[in-house]
């Protein structure tokens, strides 16, 4: 087979597991979103993606991201940051994606409201939440959640909540992640509550664990290995 038509089936291989997942669990496959995590792969594969119907992407670099945005300009993307985002390069990502997984300090949520206030946009976000408290990882604990949450709602007009994103502390690990998505799910419900804002997703899942992210109320899974396969040994930021 050709590159093109592993990617092809791959794909297909893909949205008809989401939709089964999502059935299995009382949901319906059109409640989720499927980003396809494209850091490091190629523009080229990322065209062909996009020819078999997918539209949502995610990249973890703005260099990388402003490189593939140019190349792949006249097709209808959506882009997601899904990286850890320095507030230095704020002005390059505000405004310049569908929507943002990776909020997780009023320094960085500042950042982008300047440079809205320059274009007039809005831009959508998600608070990422580091839910075991790994000092290895981007993300504010749940503690600090309604904080953030506050600062957004009330000095930061150009931004929209619109909810929560986490890696959980097991990776590919199928059902054993799915007692932190719930609580991602919890807390979520919880932050609803203390606002009084319409939270309306949560993105979490991956390859190796999205049925377990379904079955706990994911309405957004990023998958990147079971579309591109391996990633590529190089990296670019």
């Amino acid at each position: 087979m050709s590159r093109a038509e592993i990617l092809k089936d791959n794909y297909e291989r893909l949205i008809e597991s989401l939709a089964t997942a999502c059935r299995k669990h009382g949901r319906s496959p059109e409640d989720l979103t499927l980003v396809a995590v494209s850091k490091f792969h190629t523009a080229s594969d990322m065209a062909t993606v996009a020819a078999a119907g997918q539209l949502d992407f995610g990249e973890n670099y703005v260099r990388e991201f402003l490189e593939k945005k140019d190349a792949l300009k006249n097709l209808p993307i959506r882009w997601h940051m899904t990286g850890h985002v320095q507030s230095r390069k704020a002005a390059e990502v505000a405004g310049n994606f569908e929507l943002i997984h990776t909020l997780d300090s009023k320094k960085l949520a500042d950042a982008y409201q300047k440079k809205l206030d320059e274009s007039g946009k809005v831009q959508a976000v998600l608070l990422e939440i580091n839910i075991a408290d790994e000092p290895q990882k981007a993300g504010i604990k749940l503690t600090e959640a309604r904080e953030l949450g506050e600062h957004i709602l009330t000095s930061c007009p150009g931004l929209k909540l619109e909810g929560m994103m986490c890696l959980p502390p097991v990776f590919d690990a199928g059902e054993a992640s799915r007692p932190w998505f719930a609580k991602l799910r919890e807390a979520r419900d919880k932050l609803k509550r203390e606002l009084g804002a319409d939270l309306p997703k949560l993105s979490m899942g991956m390859s190796g664990d999205y049925e377990a992210a379904i079955a706990e109320g994911a309405t957004i899974v990023r998958i990147g290995t079971d579309i591109f396969g391996p990633r590529p040994a190089k990296a670019r930021k």
